[in-house]
């Protein structure tokens, strides 16, 4: 169980690395530093933002599921 549980957290904290880096930049962050403030948005976010949103919201809560489960396990193993 505590394996399952550490291989999940590896694989979610790679894809959150992951999906987080394919965001596009708000602005006035370090993303206008490097050039990322140049494009503007002519509407709102598009769809395929909302649903990286969407994907990246479900895979933080799975890893804070992991990390409380994994905490849990271990405290009550030693």
């Amino acid at each position: 169980m505590i394996f399952t549980f550490s291989l999940l957290l590896a694989l979610s904290s790679l894809m959150l690395i992951v999906l987080v880096l394919m965001h596009k930049g708000r602005g006035g962050g370090l993303s206008d530093m490097f050039g990322g403030g140049v494009s503007n948005s002519v509407g709102g976010s598009s769809v395929a933002e909302r649903n990286l949103d969407r994907i990246t919201i479900g895979v933080a809560v799975t890893w804070a599921v992991c990390v409380f489960a994994l905490g849990i396990l271990l405290k009550v193993s030693a």
